[in-house]
C-alpha cells in the first residue's frame, strides 16, 4: 500500500462526551496514523465526565428546551467552572494518547479568542411554562483561526468548545456546531462527528449517504435531541465549505473512507 500524501489541510473531528470512554486503544491508534499525514482538530463533548462529576447533571432539570424545542445544557457560572475542571482531565487524557503514539498536542479553550457567540435565547420551558432565565450559552457566530497557527501533520489541537459573548462572559456552546464553524473557517474538507451510535437511522433503517437536503428536511421533521443538532451541525458545515460530513461510532479512518457511519454531502 503506497502511502499517503501530507496535506497541512485539517481533518476536524468531534468526540461525543457520551463515548469517549468506549474509544479504545486501536481507535486512537487509527487515528494517529491518520494525523501523521493530516493535521488533527479535535473538539471534544463533556457529558458523560460532567454527569460523573455530580449526580444533579443527570436531573432532568439540568436540561433546557427552548420554545423551538431545542434543547440546551442550563448553564450558570458553576456549570462553567465544572466545565472546565472535566475539560482539564479530558485534556490531559486525550493529549497523553496523542503524545505516547508520536502526534504532539495542545488544547485550547475556545473562549480564550479562538470563538466567538452570539445572544442566547431567553425563553425557556420550566414547568410547563416558558420563563425567562439567565443562561450562559450561545450560538457560534464566529471562528478566528490565528491560534491555530501550528496546523500541520503530526500535530492535533483540542479544543474545549467554550465561546466568549459580545459582552465578554464565557458561554457554553454545542460542541457539534463549534465544530462545525471551526471546520469551515479552517478549510477542511471533512467534519467528522464521533458518537455513541452507528449511523443515521431514518424509520429505523441506517443511512450510508445523504445529502445535506434531504439530511435537513429529516432533521426538521423527525430528528430528535442529538441527532438533530448533528444533523444541524452538518447543515452548517457544508454551508461554510465543508466538502463531507461523517457521523458513526468507528474509527476515523473506516468513516473518512465510508465503510461504515452516514456520509452527508452538498450533492
Amino acid at each position: 500500500m503506497s502511502a499517503r500524501p501530507q496535506t497541512r489541510v485539517p481533518t476536524v473531528v468531534k468526540l461525543g462526551g457520551s463515548c469517549l470512554d468506549d474509544l479504545d486503544g486501536v481507535w486512537w491508534d487509527d487515528l494517529a496514523r491518520h494525523g501523521r499525514d493530516q493535521p488533527l482538530i479535535l473538539v471534544h463533548g463533556w457529558s458523560k465526565p460532567l454527569k460523573r462529576l455530580s449526580p444533579r447533571y443527570s436531573e432532568p432539570s439540568a436540561i433546557l428546551r427552548d420554545r423551538y424545542g431545542n434543547q440546551s445544557r442550563w448553564t450558570t457560572p458553576e456549570v462553567i467552572d465544572d466545565i472546565k475542571t472535566v475539560s482539564a482531565e479530558l485534556g490531559a487524557d486525550i493529549l497523553g494518547r496523542l503524545e505516547r503514539r508520536g502526534i504532539t498536542a495542545e488544547r485550547l479553550i475556545g473562549s480564550d479568542g479562538l470563538l466567538s457567540a452570539g445572544e442566547s435565547e431567553r425563553w425557556w420551558w420550566r414547568d410547563k411554562q416558558l420563563v425567562e432565565l439567565a443562561h450562559l450559552v450561545g450560538p457560534i457566530t464566529g471562528v478566528d483561526p490565528a491560534p491555530l497557527k501550528n496546523l500541520q501533520p503530526g500535530h492535533a489541537y483540542l479544543v474545549t468548545p467554550l465561546a466568549r459573548n459580545g459582552a465578554g462572559q464565557e458561554v457554553n456552546t454545542d460542541a457539534d456546531r463549534a465544530a462545525a464553524a471551526v471546520a469551515g473557517a479552517t478549510g477542511a474538507t471533512d467534519l467528522v462527528l464521533v458518537t455513541d451510535v452507528a449511523h443515521l437511522l431514518i424509520d429505523g433503517e441506517p443511512v450510508r449517504r445523504i445529502t445535506g437536503q434531504a439530511a435537513a428536511s429529516f432533521r426538521d421533521k423527525g430528528a430528535t435531541g442529538g441527532m438533530r443538532k448533528k444533523l444541524r451541525a452538518a447543515s452548517e458545515a457544508l454551508e461554510n465549505g465543508v466538502a463531507r460530513v461523517v457521523i458513526g461510532n468507528a474509527a476515523v479512518t473506516a468513516l473518512l473512507d465510508a465503510r461504515t457511519g452516514t456520509v452527508i454531502t452538498r450533492m
